[in-house]
């Protein structure tokens, strides 16, 4: 109910904010209209003006003629104008500087700018065109035209803020959830792991042979691991000076041991010590996570290779499969938590294993290739110490 109440307060602040944006985008739509209407009014009333000095030219006693000069001098005190006699010739011109009219095809440009601006206006003594008035839009205007624009790049960049403030919230209360759920999982898991070390102490005392007690401890002992693994997702691990190369041959060859026949193994490491800082337990687990994705792209039959080398600051794991591949394009995808192409999947495994290696370990893990119809290769790079 408490969603649904969300979904719906959320949907009408949405629809409410478009209503809001549209109204301000028309207001500043009409005003920038009416405003250019001004213009047009002021323009025209500065052309009778220059008929009415043109036709009382002679007359300078004549009051009228005080009044018309005044309105041809201060009508125009911010709109650029450019007027052209019957000859072509530059007649008269308003906030242009004069450098650009020393060139005709300056002029001509000046010319054509305000014509796409503003129809320019006639002046007309009888039937003859003795002038044309060329006008382009105020300052004041052209910033009023590009203010929707600022408008929509402001509105823009809140949504953009309130996006990525939702999605890391929700980011945020999913990694809440999840690790309840692990944490509750490593509680449940300890009862029952409890009973089975007794059971295994009760066989040793029942002169059971001891290679299967061996295989039933090793079972136990990788059932305490997968505890303390999910007892320490959401908790800082403790990272120690650790062998890579040990710990990543050790937790491959388990699952080898414990995979079908039917698929391929392969390690190529080296042979000698490289220490990382590392937690052995949250580690395997991400070699776990990424060994039995391989798996399942190969649908259980394939090969899978391992291969550890080393640079001057870092170790590289790279874990190669001949499966089904991934589009580039999902490349990054496939670490979101929640992605995955399985019908029964959480899609948690390469995200938990993106979290363990890029947020407690600072090293990387990415897609470094991968080929339709041909397998991929994981790469995971830890600095060595």
């Amino acid at each position: 109910m408490f969603s649904t109440n969300r979904n719906v307060i959320r949907w009408i602040i949405i629809v409410s904010s478009f209503i809001i944006i549209s109204l301000i985008l028309w207001n500043t739509y009409t005003f920038f209209q009416k405003f250019k209407a001004e213009e047009r009014v002021k323009m025209n009333t500065w052309s009778v003006a220059q008929i009415d000095f043109i036709k009382n030219i002679d007359d300078l006693d004549k009051d009228v003629n005080n009044v018309t000069s005044h309105v041809l001098t201060e009508m125009t005190t911010s709109t650029p104008m450019l007027v052209i006699d019957a000859n072509g010739e530059v007649n008269n011109y308003i906030n242009i500087e004069e450098s650009k009219l020393s060139d005709s095809l300056k002029v001509q440009k000046i010319i054509k700018k305000f014509s796409n601006e503003n129809q320019p206006i006639e002046v007309r003594v009888g039937k003859e065109t003795i002038q044309t008035i060329y006008y382009g839009n105020s300052p004041l205007l052209n910033k009023l035209k590009y203010y929707p624009l600022a408008l929509l790049l402001i509105i823009l960049l809140f949504a953009a803020v309130v996006y990525f403030f939702y999605r890391s919230s929700k980011n945020a209360e999913q990694n809440k959830l999840w690790t309840g759920m692990a944490k509750e999982t490593a509680h449940q898991i300890g009862t029952p792991l409890s009973s089975l070390v007794g059971w295994a102490e009760i066989l040793k005392s029942e002169n059971v042979k001891q290679e299967y007690i061996t295989e039933i401890e090793k079972d136990i002992s990788r059932l305490q691991t997968i505890t303390e693994r999910f007892s320490k997702i959401g908790s800082a691990p403790t990272l120690k000076k650790t062998d890579i190369i040990e710990a990543t041959n050790s937790s491959f060859e388990y699952l080898q041991s414990r995979s079908s026949k039917l698929v391929n193994f392969e390690i190529q490491s080296l042979e000698k010590e490289v220490n990382v800082n590392l937690n052995p337990q949250l580690y395997s687990w991400t070699i776990e996570n990424l060994v039995k994705n391989a798996i399942d792209a190969m649908k259980g039959k394939g090969d899978l290779k391992l291969n550890v080398s080393q640079n001057e600051k870092q170790v590289l794991i790279n874990i190669s499969d001949s499966g089904k591949g991934i589009p580039k394009n999902q490349f990054q995808k496939i670490f979101e938590p929640g992605y995955t192409t399985k019908k029964r999947g959480w899609g948690l495994g390469l995200s938990l294993a993106k979290r363990i290696i890029e947020d407690y370990h600072n090293g990387k893990i990415k897609v470094l290739k991968s080929e339709i119809g041909k397998g991929t290769t994981i790469q995971i790079s830890l600095k060595t110490v």
